[in-house]
């Protein structure tokens, strides 16, 4: 931790972890193109637009707190995904990151598959049209009741995650009088470069069955032998928000290791290999992550270089982008409640929403950036730390961030990258109402998923 003398004077000095910046940027009204969706800019007045729509005109029709969704921005990631992998390979958008009837159409007018992790997102998927065939079904305890719907529907794959669901998928499927297409989630021990809480590939935690000790092979033996299953390929998913491309190297490499030991031991080569997503975005200036494309090339080349040397054919790829399509397509809008200056330490900055919005800087200690939106300001920048308004300490938006030092109540700051597991993670704590999603395209703006009302919290306390 250091105390050193800050920049913008003594006033604000803090506590600020190791590394972390020590001086405000050198323009508090530039917008960073490497963390906002692609058509925010500032108007000639200095209101930031979206869509071409101003912030003031969405919080005035929408009200704050709101994700605000740019589609078109959407829907370019989303294509530029398919195009980078092309014909011979599937994207499957990971429904978890952000999941809306909306979306579902986005993604199936786009040419996207989609991977869905429970009941409720496979009952989101259909309604909206999205063919089963192009769903994938992931999950640690999936129910009897989700299995069979899953089935029932005609899901492309299921991802098996245990000895018990090889076993309890193979049964219901036969019951059905169907075979299910199936992949097993193994865990290869990579160690991701990220939060303990989404690092998902070492084996000390609760997904896939391990590579060690002989049990992912096991476990392939066992789907070969049931009738009800028809074992398509391998899923391998090391973590979230990561940007080296080493971990997906070796993850390659022990995958396709056990593909050519199916190969020798029962003489079946697996047609697919699933290399999950976890890539990650920018949610400051700080982070670099890779294009599309870029990924692309890399994956491709990783899994030809390790089947070539293991005298395998190259299997069919598959991806989980879901963060890195949606993430970076949408900001969160607030509205300035308070504004609390600490002599020596930093200003506390209170806005509308918090926590149950967005959990992720209290779980994850995730790192934000954070503009005023509203309007543009020449006033000299102050450490700000952006709060909630809920009853807990750690209701933090944005830890440390530079905000100019006339903001006042009633201003509108704006959080961008919050596409990804914002919404999906929002509470009701406090009983306080989860946001609305607003979708902005061409001077357009709907809401997708309407803000919650006291009616609806209401709705489910039967008294």
């Amino acid at each position: 931790m250091s105390r050193s003398a800050h920049p913008a004077g003594p006033r604000y000095a803090d506590v600020l972890p190791e590394g972390h910046y020590t001086a405000p940027p050198a323009d508090l009204n530039a917008l960073d193109r490497k963390v906002w969706a692609q058509t925010v800019t500032r108007d000639a007045d200095g209101v930031v637009t979206v869509g071409g729509i101003d912030v003031n005109r969405l919080a005035e029709e929408f009200g704050t707190p709101a994700y605000v969704l740019d589609e078109a921005d959407f829907r370019a990631r989303a294509r530029a995904w398919r195009t980078a992998f092309g014909t011979d390979a599937d994207v499957f958008y990971a429904g978890k990151a952000f999941l809306s009837r909306a979306v579902v159409r986005w993604l199936n007018e786009e040419g996207l598959n989609l991977d869905v992790c429970s009941g409720g997102e496979l009952t989101t998927a259909l309604s909206a049209g999205m063919p089963a065939e192009r769903i994938a079904f992931h999950g640690n305890n999936k129910s009897v009741a989700e299995i069979t719907r899953a089935i029932e529907a005609g899901v492309g794959r299921i991802v098996l995650d245990s000895f018990q669901e090889i076993a309890r998928v193979a049964h219901i499927a036969q019951s059905l009088g169907t075979r299910q297409k199936v992949q097993i989630r193994i865990t290869v021990g990579v160690e991701a470069h990220t939060h303990e809480f989404i690092a998902t590939a070492h084996e000390d935690q609760k997904f896939g069955i391990p590579l060690a000790g002989g049990q992912a092979a096991e476990a392939v033996w066992r789907a070969l032998q049931l009738d009800g299953l028809e074992l398509i390929g391998i899923h391998s998913h090391i973590g979230s928000q990561i940007f080296d491309m080493s971990g997906f190297e070796v993850a390659a490499h022990r995958v396709v290791g056990l593909l050519k030991e199916i190969r020798d031991e029962h003489g079946v080569e697996l047609p697919e290999i699933d290399l999950g997503g976890g890539l990650g975005i920018a949610y400051t200036g700080d982070d670099d992550p890779r294009e599309p494309h870029e990924i692309a090339k890399a994956l491709t080349e990783i899994v030809g270089r390790e089947c070539e040397a293991a005298r395998l054919r190259t299997p069919r790829i598959s991806v989980e982008p879901g963060r890195a399509i949606v993430g970076p397509t949408a900001f969160t809008l607030y509205e300035v409640g308070t504004v609390k200056p600490l002599e020596g330490l930093r200003t506390y900055v209170s806005v509308d929403g918090g926590m149950s919005d967005n959990i992720r800087t209290a779980l994850y200690d995730a790192e934000y950036s954070v503009a005023l939106v509203s309007r543009t300001s020449d006033a000299e920048p102050m450490l700000a730390r952006v709060v909630g308004k809920h009853c807990e300490s750690g209701d933090i938006v944005v830890r440390d961030a530079f905000l100019p030092a006339d903001l006042a109540p009633g201003d509108l700051l704006a959080v961008p990258a919050t596409g990804a597991y914002c919404r999906s993670m929002a509470s009701n704590y406090n009983h306080v109402l989860r946001p609305p999603v607003v979708a902005v395209r061409d001077g357009e703006a709907r809401a997708v998923v309407r803000r919650e009302t006291e009616e609806d919290l209401l709705r489910l306390d039967v008294g």
